[in-house]
C-alpha cells in the first residue's frame, strides 16, 4: 500500500454519482447479484479490532474459503475473524464454519467441526494434505497459524503442531500446491512483515490525519515460508533449501501456475510496495526469482506497486498464463500480458485503468458470470486510508465494488453499480468464488471490514449454457491442472485453482461458460504428473467428474 500523500484522488470519486451511484438500472438485465446472506443464514460479521492507535494489521482482514468439507457435493463457507491485537486482546471473535445445504442455505457448524480458532485471522487455503479424500483446512494469523485435518466425519483436529506448519510470523494468503510432483500438496505460505506493537509507527493519511501507515515505513520485509510434503502427515520446512529467502517482500496475494510452460507450477507472490516475485520451479523443489527478468517485478513504468489480489488466468486462450493483479487507489490494477514466458504491463488496453486508480482493490476473480464464453473480472474495493470525503458515512474506507463484463481478449467494459441495484460500497477485503447455490453459475462472497459478510448470488440473464468440471488425480483436485476446452463456443484455457485473490480460498470446479453450446467436444487435460488426457465430448449444464486415467491418451 504505496501511500502517496497529496494526491487528493477523492476528486475523482465525488464523479460517483454520473456512474450511476444510487440510481436504479433501466431493466433486469443489468442486475447481475443481489446479497442473500442475511436469508442464506449467514450471520458473520468481521471485526478488525481498530482503535484510534492505527495498528497496521487492523486494516488488512479478513478472509474467506469456500469448500466441501463434508463432502456433500456443494460449497461451504469459512471466514476468518480478526478481533483485537497484542496488549488490546482479550477475548477475541472466532471463525466460523457455516454448512450449505445445496440450495444455498447454510448453518452455523462451527463448535461442531470444532474450527473456531480465535487467533488475529487472515486468510485460508484449502486442499487433501493427506490424500484422504476429505479437503483440509489452514490458517493464517498474525502469529501462529493453524492447520485443520478434515476427519472425514464433518469434525477436524488441529494438528499444525506436529505437522510442523505453525510458524509464528504475519502470514497471509497461502496455498496448497504440489510444487515436486510427487502427487503430495506442499504448503506455501505469504508472509507480511514483521510487525511488532511496541514499534508501531504513528502515521498520517492524505489529509494531514493520523491514520495507517505505509508499509516500507516499518522496513520489515519478511520472506515466504515453503513447507514440503514429507506424506505421512508431516511437514518440512524447506525455505532456504528452496531459495526463497533471496528475496523479501511485504506479502498479501499468491496465484500458482505453469507460466513457461515447461511442465513445473511456479509460484507468483504480490507484494506491498515492493516489486513482486515470480518463484520459477528448477525442479527437485528449487526456485529462483525471475520476476524482474520476465518482467512481472514492477509496472510498465518501473515503479513497485502495492499488490494485494493475484490470479494467474489465461485471457487470450492462447496456451500461457496472462496475470492480473490488485492495487492502491492512485495506481492502477496490472494486466500483464505472457508472451511465451514475458510479460508485458497492458494495462492501458484493458479498458479499466480510469476506474481502478480511483480505489483501492482488494479480492478478484476473472469468471464467466453470464455465460457468454467470455470472463468477466469482480473486484473488491476498500480504502487503507480513510476519505475526508466519504462515500459512505458510516465507514471513511468504504469503496464500491467494480464488476467488468469481458468484451473479447483484453478488453473490458464496466458494469454499473458491479452488477447490483445500488452501490456495494464497503471496506472490502476477501473475495471468494464459487457455485453457493448448485444452481450452475459463479456467486461470490466478499468479506467487508467491520460489516457484514455480503454473499452475492448470481442472477444474471444468461447468454447462454455453461458446464462445471471436478477434476481429480490421485482422489483430490489437481491443482495445477490445465485445461484446454473445445466446443462451439471456440477454445478455452482454464486452470484448476483454488488460492488465487486475496485471503481467500475458492471453489476447485472449472467452470466454463459456453455461450450457444450445447456440448463440450473435447478436454485435454495436462495433468501436474507431466501426462495429457482427453475427455468428452461432455453435455453442457451439467458437472462433470474427470478422473486422471478415466480418459483416452493423448
Amino acid at each position: 500500500m504505496t501511500l502517496q500523500l497529496g494526491a487528493h484522488r477523492w476528486l475523482l470519486a465525488i464523479g460517483l454519482a454520473a456512474t450511476g451511484c444510487g440510481s436504479e438500472p433501466a431493466d433486469d438485465t443489468e442486475v447481475w447479484f443481489e446479497d442473500v446472506a442475511q436469508e442464506s443464514g449467514v450471520d458473520f460479521i468481521h471485526h478488525s479490532g481498530a482503535t484510534k492507535a492505527f495498528r497496521f494489521p487492523e486494516i488488512m482482514g479478513g478472509g474467506a474459503a469456500l469448500f466441501d468439507y463434508d463432502n456433500d457435493g456443494d460449497q461451504d463457507l469459512y471466514l476468518v475473524q480478526s478481533g483485537a491485537l497484542g496488549a488490546a486482546a482479550t477475548e477475541r471473535p472466532r471463525n466460523r464454519l457455516y454448512g450449505n445445504d445445496g440450495t444455498g442455505q447454510f448453518v452455523d457448524v462451527t463448535d461442531a467441526a470444532g474450527v473456531g480458532h480465535d487467533g488475529y485471522g487472515m486468510g485460508a487455503c484449502c486442499g487433501d494434505y493427506d490424500n484422504d479424500g476429505d479437503i483440509d483446512l489452514y490458517v493464517t494469523n498474525v502469529g501462529p497459524n493453524v492447520l485443520y485435518r478434515n476427519n472425514g466425519d464433518g469434525t477436524f483436529s488441529d494438528v499444525g503442531d506436529e505437522t510442523g506448519v505453525v510458524g509464528d510470523t504475519w502470514s497471509t494468503s497461502c496455498a496448497f500446491v504440489d510444487l515436486d510432483s510427487d502427487g503430495q500438496l506442499d504448503l506455501f505460505v505469504v508472509n507480511n512483515l514483521g510487525w511488532v506493537e511496541s514499534e508501531e509507527i504513528e502515521s498520517f493519511n492524505y489529509y494531514g490525519e493520523k491514520d495507517y501507515s505505509s508499509p516500507n515505513n516499518y522496513n520489515a520485509p519478511l520472506p515466504d515460508t515453503l513447507y514440503r510434503n514429507q506424506g505421512a502427515g508431516q511437514f518440512e520446512d524447506v525455505t532456504a533449501e528452496a531459495g526463497l529467502q533471496a528475496a523479501y517482500g511485504n506479502g498479501l496475494g499468491v496465484s500458482c501456475g505453469d507460466f513457461d510452460g515447461d511442465g513445473s507450477v511456479d509460484v507468483y507472490v504480490a507484494n506491498d510496495a515492493r516489486p513482486n516475485q515470480l518463484w520459477r520451479n528448477l525442479g527437485d523443489m528449487k526456485f529462483v526469482d525471475t520476476a524482474l527478468e520476465n518482467g512481472c517485478a514492477v509496472n510498465g513504468d518501473g515503479r513497485a506497486e502495492a499488490g494485494m489480489g493475484v490470479q494467474f488466468i489465461d485471457i487470450e486462450h492462447d496456451g500461457d498464463l496472462d496475470l492480473f493483479m490488485t492495487h492502491l487507489r492512485d495506481e492502477s490494477n496490472t494486466f500483464y500480458l505472457n508472451q511465451s514466458g514475458v510479460f508485458g504491463d497492458v494495462t492501458r488496453q484493458t479498458g479499466m485503468l480510469g476506474r481502478s486508480i480511483q480505489f483501492t482493490g482488494f479480492g478478484m476473480g476473472f469468471v464467466d458470470f453470464d455465460h457468454d464464453a467470455q470472463l468477466d473480472l469482480f473486484i473488491a474495493n476498500g480504502a487503507v486510508q480513510s476519505w475526508k470525503h466519504r462515500l459512505d458515512p458510516n465507514d471513511g474506507y468504504a469503496e464500491p465494488n467494480l464488476l467488468f463484463r469481458g468484451a473479447g481478449g483484453t478488453r473490458f467494459e464496466e458494469v454499473l453499480r458491479a452488477g447490483s441495484r445500488s452501490e456495494l460500497l464497503g471496506a472490502s477485503r476477501a473475495a471468494a468464488f464459487g457455485d453457493i447455490d448448485g444452481d450452475g453459475d459463479v456467486d461470490v462472497v466478499v468479506v467487508e471490514r467491520d460489516a457484514p459478510v455480503r454473499l452475492l448470488r448470481n442472477v444474471v440473464q444468461k447468454a447462454g449454457h455453461a458446464a462445471q468440471l471436478r477434476v481429480l488425480q490421485n482422489g483430490r483436485d489437481a491443482i495445477g491442472a490445465e485445461l484446454e476446452i473445445q466446443s462451439g463456443a471456440g477454445t478455452q484455457r482454464r486452470l484448476v485453482q483454488t488460492a488465487y485473490s486475496y485471503l481467500a480460498s475458492n471453489d476447485p470446479h472449472v467452470h466454463v461458460g459456453l455461450g450457444d453450446a450445447t456440448t463440450i467436444e473435447r478436454v485435454t487435460i495436462s495433468w501436474p504428473s507431466g501426462d495429457r488426457e482427453i475427455f468428452g465430448p461432455l453435455p453442457a449444464d451439467e458437472v462433470h467428474v474427470l478422473r486422471a486415467g478415466e480418459g483416452r491418451a493423448e
